[in-house]
């Protein structure tokens, strides 16, 4: 607005600059804003050329300058009223327009201030993408009731709303123009606007900065300066430490309350669903997506190099270091079983953690919720795994392979997956097994090896740290520390029983191990008592970081403290690494399912793809098809072979203990007495038993007859050895009704006490009965006579066969037997000793030396076949005999009294065979039919029964097909969701 010298100023310039003035200065005309330069020259002539030089120098004067306390001298002439006028307008101008540039400053740093404000606020509101699906499904559907096209045709276009806003081409004109003044020292007002410089300051522009400081402030500032100086470093230091501290705890208890409103607003949202306001069904969560995914993996082998390298975290560390501990504060309860300085931890433990409105933990095969904020549910659910645990440990073993999944729900948790592993131990102890230590070091080593896996790596900072043994099998599996997270525990007793706590600083900054690691954590997870509360413990915890020297002296940063920072850290590197690994997975898993369908079409291109269990399912239901047909065997056919098989088990006791002593007898009478005495005490002992097990063993031959020869369509010989194996322990675990022997023994009893044969069939098949035994048994004894003579005449002569000294001697032996028979046709059983030795004496006479015990045992031989010879004769002879014995043998000297002893025994047979096939068919194919029910539950239940049972490298092929496909499905669904959820 000013311009000295000229011939001809502008009068209200020339008053702006008087000649007395302090400070002479010049302002170029290029400088001013073109606005005042329209003002204050637009009647200046453009053409003058005549100008007279500027002043040399100007002089800069502020709020702080003194100015001439004489006032200005006027100038002699006829213009006095028109200067001083004209200087009144100009002055007046001038602070108008020094008052708009600081109104307009302020707003500027006004609304910068407000949207940095909005933006830190915005970023501590909690993130409702997770909760889109509470919104109701009508609110989605909007978009095809509602025409958007139209609605935003009825808005106004850009353009229009650009002509509403201000035009930034003037507020920059006017900012640079605020500059200048500032640049220029103009106006004292200005530079007591703090407000405003601070904006200027403060922006990124370089040509909004705001000017050097005056001469006069620069001296204040030196002197402030000079005193500040004279404070030590030390004490400096020590301010700004207790300062930075201050402000990081208020912070750090501003966003614990922020995340608790958080976690309270989270668990209303959530809990919105179980009123019934929206009954859609929810969606699975990522993490538990994720998980499903993990446990299918747990039991997945195969034979093409597909190795489960998704990610997880592995908790690690030595016995009694704190691992469980650490776990517990992440999942925010006190769910693992404690002891004092023993091995808690015997298998490793899949915990998934995930975000819902109830703190609530469940086992993967189980539905039982257990209620975390109850302490008998947390009581009952530590009890349950360590249940679990030595159940999982085999006999004679310590620790088991063998993975617990469990899955922990609640409020604010952060969703991951952990593996918790045993303790590494460097002694074994009394009690455990010898292979204790090398079998941890293994199972640590198979989840370590994975190379998407976060090692959480735990530290006992308590102890001395050449102890370790867990940070030399950490740094040997992760030497470059790229998925490594190293926690020091204990932190509250390192920092009292160290003599040096930097000691604890070298640790936490990786400078005292050899291991490499992501980032380096201290926590503190209780004061060592099992009764503690994780509230307590975070109370104790955070108490303890903002007293402790650790923080307060620079040896630990803010967020290398607390195990929720270490939550925090521990998830944010697993969801990374989830999402940089989870494609890969996918793609392995998709060129091995193409293998080993190639395979299946290529080997077995007319067979379903059927793995263990479903052929497990199948082979259960043939066999129960095959129980079945047992019931449908006829009424006819279980009594014949009952009969058949109770006679040939009995038909030796019956001639050799009683018909053959009862028909030694010399009247009916005898012989009668003799046959009754002789049932009865065979039916007290023996019969009831007898009949039993040939019940029993009929219906075993019946039943493996039936799962032998069942020819189905679907018939698979793959089912051969589970057939096998149910059949016997079906049979195995069947018992018998014993109460059934007490009524049988009373029903053969009676009929064997029956003599009465009604009519002429009954009398003629008992002699056919008779007849068959005998000649049966006259076959056998002709053979066992054989056997001890040897080859007679014809077979020594056409087939060339010698007689050995033995039945040379036999030979002999019976041919004497025989001459005394044809001398004594009724002669007894047995020999007497006189005959006994008569025979023997007779073949020593023609050279040949025999014992008396062959001697006899020929004789016995010999005489059954007589017996048997002549009761034949007798059986023929009693086939017309039925008249006599209506009339009771009078007047008659046939006698048939033995074909009333066949006939008693037959009809014992066919009561007997009849009331066992009614128990059989009535009661124990039922049994049994339950115990093969109950044998093919049980293996179904062992899947190692099943391995062992149904075997091949079809049902392999089949088994891990079933497994690829359903490990690629839910891996592209977790990855569908994944990229839903960015």
């Amino acid at each position: 607005m000013l311009r000295a010298g000229g011939v001809v100023t502008c009068i209200a310039c020339k008053n702006l600059l008087p000649s007395r003035m302090g400070v002479k200065f010049r302002v170029p005309l290029q400088k001013l804003h073109p606005l005042s330069r329209s003002i204050h020259h637009r009647y200046f002539a453009n053409n003058n050329p005549q100008r007279p030089p500027h002043c040399s120098a100007a002089r800069h004067y502020t709020s702080l300058s003194r100015l001439p306390m004489r006032p200005p001298k006027s100038r002699s002439g006829g213009h006095g009223y028109q200067q001083h006028r004209t200087f009144w307008v100009a002055r007046l101008a001038a602070r108008l327009l020094k008052l708009r540039y600081i109104l307009l400053g302020s707003a500027v740093g006004g609304g910068y201030t407000a949207k940095k404000t909005y933006d830190e606020w915005k970023e501590m509101l909690p993130d409702m993408s997770q909760y889109t699906w509470i919104v109701p499904d009508f609110i989605w559907e909007l978009s095809e009731n509602i025409d958007l096209d139209k609605l935003a045709r009825a808005l106004p276009e850009l353009d229009e709303i650009a002509k509403l806003l201000p035009d930034m081409e003037k507020v920059g004109e006017n900012f640079t123009f605020l500059k200048s003044l500032l640049s220029s020292g103009l106006g004292s007002e200005v530079n007591g606007a703090s407000g405003l410089r601070l904006l200027l300051e403060t922006t990124g522009d370089s040509s909004l900065r705001a000017p050097d400081i005056p001469p006069t402030s620069a001296a204040m500032s030196d002197s402030s300066d000079k005193q500040f100086k004279k404070s030590s470093d030390k004490e400096r230091i020590d301010q700004l430490q207790e300062e930075l501290l201050r402000t990081q705890m208020k912070y750090q208890r501003m966003l614990e309350r922020l995340e608790k409103e958080n976690k309270e607003l989270r668990k209303v949202v959530l809990q919105k669903d179980d009123k019934g306001i929206h009954q859609r069904k929810v969606k699975k969560s990522l993490i538990d997506m994720y998980s499903e995914v993990l446990d299918i993996l747990s039991d997945y082998d195969s034979n093409y190099n597909t190795q489960d390298h998704l990610p997880r975290v592995v908790v690690v560390g030595d016995q009694s270091a704190g691992k469980t501990s650490v776990l517990e504060m992440i999942a925010q309860a006190r769910i693992f079983p404690r002891g004092s300085g023993e091995m808690m931890t015997r298998s490793p433990v899949k915990v998934t953690l995930s975000e819902g409105p109830h703190h609530v933990a469940m086992f993967k095969d189980s539905t039982r919720e257990f209620d975390l904020g109850k302490e008998e549910d947390l009581a009952a659910l530590r009890h349950e795994i360590e249940l679990r645990m030595r159940k999982s440990v085999k006999e004679g073993q310590t620790v088991s392979p063998e993975t617990i999944s469990l899955s922990v729900k609640g409020p604010g948790i952060q969703r991951m997956v952990l593996v918790d592993l045993p303790g590494v131990i460097s002694t074994v102890t009394a009690g455990m097994a010898a292979d204790t230590k090398e079998t941890i070091f293994s199972i640590s080593k198979a989840y370590m090896q994975n190379p998407n896996a976060i090692i959480l790596c735990i530290q006992d900072g308590s102890v001395d740290a050449e102890r370790s043994i867990v940070t030399d099998l950490v740094s040997q599996m992760d030497p470059q520390g790229k998925r490594t997270i190293f926690v020091l525990t204990k932190v509250d007793m390192a920092e009292k029983n160290l003599a040096s706590p930097s000691r604890i600083q070298q640790i936490v900054e990786g400078k005292l191990f050899p291991m490499k690691a992501l980032g380096y954590f201290a926590v503190v997870t209780g004061k060592g008592s099992t009764n503690e509360s994780i509230d307590s413990i975070k109370d104790y915890e955070e108490d303890f970081f903002q007293t402790s020297r650790l923080l307060r002296d620079g040896m630990l940063k803010a967020h290398q403290v607390t195990t929720k920072n270490l939550s925090l850290a521990v998830s944010d590197c697993f969801w990374k690494m989830v999402r940089e690994s989870v494609e890969q997975q996918a793609d392995a898993f998709k060129a091995s399912r193409f293998n080993l369908e190639t395979e299946w079409k290529n080997n077995y291109p007319r067979l379903r793809e059927l793995d263990r269990n479903e052929l497990y399912e199948k082979a259960k239901n043939e066999i129960l098809d095959e129980v079945i047909s047992l019931s449908q065997v006829t009424p006819k056919h279980w009594e014949s072979i009952l009969q058949k098989k109770l006679w040939e088990r009995v038909s030796t006791h019956v001639i050799e203990n009683i018909y053959l002593p009862a028909a030694q007898t010399m009247n009916s009478g005898t012989f009668n007495t003799t046959v009754d005495i002789k049932l009865k005490q065979w039916t007290d002992k023996q019969l009831p038993h007898k009949a039993l097990e040939v019940a029993w063993e009929t219906l075993q031959e019946e039943f493996a007859r039936f799962m032998a020869e069942y020819k189905g369509k679907d018939q698979d010989d793959i089912f051969d050895k589970l057939k096998e194996a149910v059949k016997d322990e079906s049979i195995k675990r069947h018992k018998w009704n014993e109460t059934a022997m007490d009524s049988l023994r009373v029903i053969q009893h009676n009929a064997l006490e029956d003599r009465s044969i009604t009519d002429k069939p009954q009398w003629d098949a008992a002699i056919q009965f008779m007849e068959e035994t005998l000649q049966s048994r006259l076959k056998d004894t002709d053979s066992v006579i054989a056997d001890m003579v040897g080859p007679d005449w014809k077979q020594r002569w056409l087939s060339w066969k010698n007689r050995t000294p033995e039945q040379h001697i036999r030979n002999e032996t019976k041919n004497e037997l025989e001459r005394l028979l044809k001398l004594h046709e009724d002669h007894t059983a047995y020999l007497a000793n006189d005959e006994v030795t008569t025979v023997r004496k007779n073949l020593e006479g023609r050279g040949v030396e025999v014992d008396p015990v062959l001697i006899k045992d020929t004789w016995h031989q010999l005489y059954r076949r007589h017996f048997l010879q002549k009761a034949l004769s007798h059986c023929n002879l009693c086939r017309r005999g039925f008249y006599y014995y209506q009339r009771h043998f009078v007047d008659s000297e046939l006698e048939c009294n033995d074909v009333v002893l066949f006939w008693r025994i037959q009809r014992m047979l066919a009561i007997t065979g009849n009331t066992l096939r009614q128990q059989l068919t009535n009661t124990e194919v039922r049994r049994l039919e339950k115990n093969v029910k109950e044998v093919l539950e049980d293996f179904g239940e062992d899947n190692e029964k099943k391995v062992q049972l149904i075997t091949g490298r079809r049902v392999q092929l089949a088994e891990d097909l079933k497994k690829v496909r359903e490990i690629q499905e839910k891996l592209e669904a977790f990855i569908e969701a994944l990229h839903k959820e960015k």
